[in-house]
């Protein structure tokens, strides 16, 4: 793998670990959630810098319902960021404890609900539309060629199942609650094992990715290249 491809890999799956880690607050404590945060906004810039290819494309070429797609994505996307690392600075006890307080404590949890639940969502759906590359990735790192049908349907049927669980969590886990502010707390259990929440949201993950690719699928149409 070329340098500058593997440096975006390994970038995203960075991210990615950050965003499982920093939801799983009540097992971590405050400041390593801190810490994590603002490790994932720095590797959220990094994400950027190294895809300058895509920024400079923005106004050039067509714009298909899929391109509408992902640009529209990436833009909830960025707006969740953005909010969370706004919020996250104004309640900070560690990390960015050494900032003048400008108030505004309960402004800022909700809003870091909103951007906690509605990200985890959009990123989620962001990874799905860009499944194609995360299963070229992992057929070129695993050694397998071409297309299998039979690959292919044992796949779909386990991303089926995921997602069906994945709802499931989806409605537990209260994410419609959240993601409307129909509760101005999220209310954690601290006996849980961390194995059963992460489990959740890793289904709650699939779900969105498993929707995101479908979708991806109808969009582009059979016998159409599935271009990164």
């Amino acid at each position: 793998m070329k340098g500058k491809a593997a440096a975006k890999a390994a970038a995203d799956v960075l991210m990615t670990l950050a965003l499982f880690f920093v939801t799983g607050y009540q097992f971590w404590g405050e400041a390593p959630h801190e810490w994590a945060g603002t490790a994932m906004f720095a590797l959220f810039i990094v994400h950027h810098i190294l895809n300058t290819r895509w920024h400079k494309a923005l106004f050039k070429g067509r714009y298909s319902a899929m391109r509408v797609l992902i640009l529209v994505t990436d833009c909830f996307v960025l707006a969740s960021v953005l909010i969370q690392m706004y919020s996250g600075i104004v309640m900070s006890r560690c990390v960015f404890a050494f900032l003048p307080s400008a108030g505004g404590m309960a402004n800022a949890r909700r809003l870091h609900i909103l951007g906690a639940y509605w990200g985890f969502v959009f990123m989620s759906l962001h990874i799905g539309l860009h499944w194609n590359a995360v299963l070229g990735f992992f057929r070129k790192a695993s050694g397998l060629k071409g297309v299998s049908r039979a690959r292919g349907a044992v796949a779909f049927i386990a991303g089926a199942a995921v997602a069906v669980y994945g709802a499931y969590a989806f409605t537990v886990r209260k994410f419609p609650v959240y993601m409307f502010l129909g509760s101005k707390f999220v209310f954690l259990d601290y006996s849980e094992p961390a194995a059963l929440f992460y489990a959740d949201y890793t289904a709650v993950m699939g779900l969105c990715v498993f929707i995101a690719h479908c979708v991806t699928k109808l969009l582009r149409g059979p016998g159409k290249k599935h271009a990164p």
